[in-house]
């Protein structure tokens, strides 16, 4: 009876003992690799880099890797050869790739305002699109969606790219060359307009109704992950919006968060929130239930694509974009 005893407790350990060891493996964090159109270190990717910094992908049981790539439409044909499940870009990516077959949905777009701005030399005597004719602007990359959402802005005006000087310098270079007199005008989004001025360019910022309605930023994943990996897709985009929640909430906390992540922004912080806030007011604005993508500015903005001959050929709208991430999974973060 004592051997029947001790095999039983023998059994219930080993048991115990494997039982642990599952729990364990299941327990182990998925790894994720995800691409982003520049340096994660630029205060354009706080919705990231706060969401790692705080824990929010940790808490969906996700070990996220970023990775720069050459902007969002190289992030896109990476994402889609299966280099990474998930990458970011704008809203605008997907209607750009997939007309040339590469396999990726955008998932959830950080806000309802555009993120590309026009910003010129306030004493270059531009006040419009049509005033850039002749003139030389900069641009971070010729494969980030922001410079087809200014060629875009330049066919609204009756301009081609002939009729004007882009440059593409880099996510530094786009701004100091612009503040070095060396360009007339840069693509840009809100951190290079706060680099710009804090070197000392005087700015002045083209009217948003000039510039084409592109949308902004965005998370797009491979269909493949979308099928097979809905769980890890689904985390990452509940825990970029927590991120990105909690800027809209407080700017000046956020860019506290911020610095303490990366530290070569530790004492900007006044800079941050200036960042921050800009981003807030132009670009996060006025999305009732954050991430989720409107079929009705994809589509505005699929046409015109389409009609000026940016893109060859029309996808379909679903195959563009999936909501299920927003409002099926319940991941609703509301502002």
């Amino acid at each position: 009876m004592f051997k029947s005893f001790v095999s039983t407790v023998g059994k219930a350990a080993l048991f115990t003992l494997a039982l642990g060891t599952a729990l364990t493996a299941q327990a182990a964090p998925t790894e994720v690799t995800y691409l982003l159109p520049a340096p994660p270190t630029l205060p354009a990717f706080a919705p990231w880099v706060i969401a790692q910094h705080k824990g929010y992908y940790d808490q969906q049981n996700l070990k996220v890797t970023f990775i720069a790539a050459k902007g969002g439409v190289d992030v896109a044909k990476q994402v889609g050869a299966g280099n990474a499940l998930v990458g970011g870009a704008i809203g605008d990516t997907s209607i750009i790739v997939r007309a040339n077959g590469v396999p990726v949905k955008t998932v959830a777009v950080l806000g309802a305002g555009g993120l590309t701005m026009v910003a010129t030399d306030a004493k270059a005597g531009i006040n419009s699109i049509k005033d850039l004719k002749g003139k030389t602007l900069t641009v971070m990359s010729y494969s980030d969606t922001t410079y087809y959402a200014l060629l875009a802005s330049l066919r609204m005006a009756g301009l081609s790219k002939s009729d004007v000087d882009v440059q593409a310098a880099g996510p530094s270079g786009v701004w100091q060359l612009f503040s070095a007199g060396k360009s007339q005008a840069m693509a840009a989004v809100p951190d290079w307009v706060v680099n710009a001025e804090e070197a000392g360019a005087s700015i002045k910022l083209l009217p948003q109704s000039e510039i084409f309605a592109s949308m902004a930023q965005a998370i797009i994943a491979s269909e493949e992950a979308i099928e097979k990996q809905p769980e890890v897709v689904a985390g990452v985009v509940k825990a970029t919006l927590q991120g990105m929640r909690d800027i809209i909430a407080d700017p000046q906390q956020a860019a506290a968060s911020f610095a303490e992540a990366v530290p070569a922004y530790q004492g900007k912080e006044a800079t941050l929130e200036k960042v921050f806030r800009l981003y807030v007011e132009h670009v996060y604005a006025n999305q009732q239930q954050l991430g989720r993508i409107d079929p009705q500015r994809l589509e505005q903005v699929r046409q015109f694509y389409v009609n000026e001959g940016i893109v060859a050929r029309e996808t379909p709208l679903d195959e563009l974009y999936t909501n299920r991430f927003i409002e099926n999974d319940g991941l609703a973060v509301k502002q």
